[in-house]
């Protein structure tokens, strides 16, 4: 509790899932967490509610990614945000969380999705970086949620791999930009989560079964799982951790 006093987090894709545990567990360790949505505005009221109703600090922030204009809308709303708590237009914490999948091999994929994927996953978390640098304090944290399929083939999604593998390239790069500012850029990378992201994969028994045999942990991974790692990115631990991506699957694929 409190190692991340002082310190504001951005959540992209905080209203449910992995980006709500993230937001909830770095609030509980003292940030100021801006809470972002794309569409689904009541599950990130809900989140602000369960992070307020824990004695923590947090505001709901609409900005659709993909869209034109999206990084700026978000960092005008975030500073709006800021400042109606009283509290400066700067940053220490950014989770690139906010993404999508849309299923579909070599002959199903198709350009549109494609695009839709690459501007979600890649192009946003950049942009929000390029934008968020003069709000961005020194000693800074960048934490990119990744996947599992960047290492383990899933034809099945293709362009979703292709997306995230993108985004651990941008990682790298921008650890060795940035490292002069003290800033870490880091990214985790789950395995198959129980949310409703990709509900209908595990919506009976056998089926979630199936999934959790990946692990060699016999079970499918739980948000909570994923936001403790983000949390040691976050925090003054993960200090001289920069540039990595690390696997948070429960052993997919070993």
């Amino acid at each position: 509790m409190g190692t991340l006093k002082d310190r504001t987090a951005l959540v992209t894709g905080a209203g449910r899932g992995i980006g709500r545990a993230i937001a909830r567990r770095l609030a509980a360790d003292g940030a100021l967490v801006a809470v972002h949505y794309g569409s689904d505005e009541a599950s990130a009221r809900e989140t602000v509610d369960l992070i307020t109703g824990d004695g923590g600090r947090a505001f709901a922030l609409h900005g659709p990614l993909g869209v034109p204009d999206d990084v700026r809308t978000v960092y005008e709303r975030l500073d709006a945000g800021l400042g109606e708590l009283g509290e400066p237009a700067a940053l220490d914490i950014l989770v690139n969380n906010a993404g999508f999948n849309v299923r579909g091999g070599v002959a199903e994929v198709t350009p549109q999705d494609f695009d839709r994927l690459m501007a979600v996953h890649a192009r946003a978390p950049l942009f929000l970086v390029q934008e968020g640098l003069r709000r961005l304090r020194d000693g800074g944290r960048v934490i990119n949620i990744s996947s599992a399929a960047t290492r383990v083939a899933l034809p099945s999604s293709l362009a979703y791999s292709m997306a995230k593998g993108a985004l651990e390239a941008l990682t790298r790069t921008l650890a060795k930009e940035l490292g002069p500012r003290q800033i870490t850029v880091n990214c985790v990378a789950p395995g198959f989560v129980r949310t409703d992201l990709n509900r209908q994969r595990w919506a009976t028994p056998e089926a979630e079964a199936q999934h959790a045999a990946y692990s060699v942990f016999g079970r499918m991974g739980h948000p909570a799982d994923i936001a403790d790692v983000v949390a040691f990115l976050a925090s003054q631990d993960s200090r001289w951790v920069t540039g990595q991506c690390v696997d948070a699957s429960g052993g997919t694929g070993l």
